[in-house]
């Protein structure tokens, strides 16, 4: 079977998040050499293919089998996957049943390693993501089978195959502000405590703001608000409160307390309360640790383009292995139609995706004097 051909076949399980639709089954047939673990929790499968080559570092390629719902808008049906003029259409061609194809494929054909190589798929990275990776990291940490390096094949890349790689993410902090007011009659605006009027002044410190200068790593912290209501929709009555939320997705240099500090120093004199929520934490991979080196080595050997470090976008699963003090750096397909209707990659790229991570196993562990 060839890497499109898997694909193909991956594509056309309706894995709409968390149900798998048996597709981890076949891979852990596939990969009929491994030692498979499964870890299931709440109608979310996790599963941990593992094989162990002798003494060396341990690579673990990671991913996700779940895709977000089609919608409308398909030319074609989303599960039943087709190529034309080279593109390949169907739910999770780029997001990421690419990426999963192209490194199971590497790992069927790899015979040689020197340490041990690994796969851990989720049915749960699009949804709440509460019992999938984290849940398997877990229980790999219990038995002393955490990796050393980590690759996840989400879609990096941003106009050319190779030209973007990640090496960390930013944070995701919500926030929820209420100013209290006093409602009244507009047309005695001086009985009452209008709270739309209050932040007026200070709605241009917030919206927008940059909470730190960035670094070589990170753009800055910026402050985003994503809604603001109050009052009743009449133009009679003047609000008795206002709420406000925002979210921040934040660097290594902006916590949840540096925001609540500026808050509270710019409404310290108004009637409100806060509340902060983080559902990610930023983190960073060194860019001279070895899974960054040897894969931006490895994809200029295979393209020819110089790749590049970036942090921007949302979060993955590529977060938990942060936080379980994993490197991990993450590399795919382009990304331009993901959660959209009428999902394509191409074959050249899921082509060259998979002579990449084949070419990045067979020489993970070369020129061992310049660690």
């Amino acid at each position: 079977m060839s890497v499109v051909d898997l694909l193909m076949k991956l594509l056309s399980y309706e894995s709409i998040t968390p149900d798998d639709a048996g597709s981890l089954r076949f891979i852990e047939e596939y990969l009929d050499g491994f030692e498979a673990h499964y870890v299931n929790k709440e109608g979310v499968k996790n599963l941990f293919l593992t094989k162990g080559f002798g003494e060396g570092p341990h690579l673990c390629f990671a991913g996700h089998v779940d895709v977000v719902p089609p919608g409308d808008g398909w030319e074609t049906n989303p599960f039943v996957p087709v190529i034309k003029e080279g593109k390949i259409f169907g739910r999770g061609t780029q997001d990421m049943k690419s990426g999963v194809a192209a490194f199971v494929q590497a790992l069927k054909e790899i015979d040689r390693f020197e340490g041990r190589l690994s796969l851990l798929l989720t049915s749960d990275e699009e949804g709440e993501a509460k019992y999938g990776t984290v849940i398997m990291l877990e229980h790999l940490r219990e038995i002393g089978m955490l990796p050393d390096y980590c690759l996840v094949a989400e879609p990096t890349c941003e106009e050319k195959f190779g030209d973007a790689i990640k090496i960390g993410r930013r944070g995701s902090i919500n926030g929820y502000l209420t100013v209290r007011g006093k409602q009244g009659h507009a047309a005695y605006p001086e009985k009452a405590v209008n709270p739309v009027h209050q932040i007026a002044p200070i709605l241009d410190k917030i919206a927008g703001v940059n909470l730190d200068s960035g670094d070589e790593n990170f753009a800055p912290s910026k402050m985003v608000i994503t809604d603001i209501r109050g009052g009743m929709e009449v133009t009679n009555v003047t609000p008795g409160s206002l709420k406000i939320m925002f979210n921040v997705r934040n660097s290594t240099k902006t916590t949840q307390e540096d925001i609540r500090l500026h808050i509270e120093n710019l409404f310290k004199d108004l009637d409100y309360t806060l509340e902060l929520t983080q559902g990610s934490y930023p983190f960073v991979t060194k860019r001279d640790s070895k899974i960054v080196r040897r894969l931006s080595e490895t994809i200029k050997e295979v393209t020819g383009v110089q790749t590049k470090f970036s942090t921007a976008g949302g979060t993955s699963d590529a977060r938990f292995m942060g936080a379980f003090g994993i490197d991990v750096v993450e590399f795919g397909v382009i990304n331009d139609t993901i959660h959209a209707p009428n999902e394509r990659t191409t074959i050249v790229e899921v082509e060259a995706l998979y002579q990449v991570f084949k070419a990045l196993i067979k020489q993970f562990n070369k020129r061992q004097s310049d660690e």
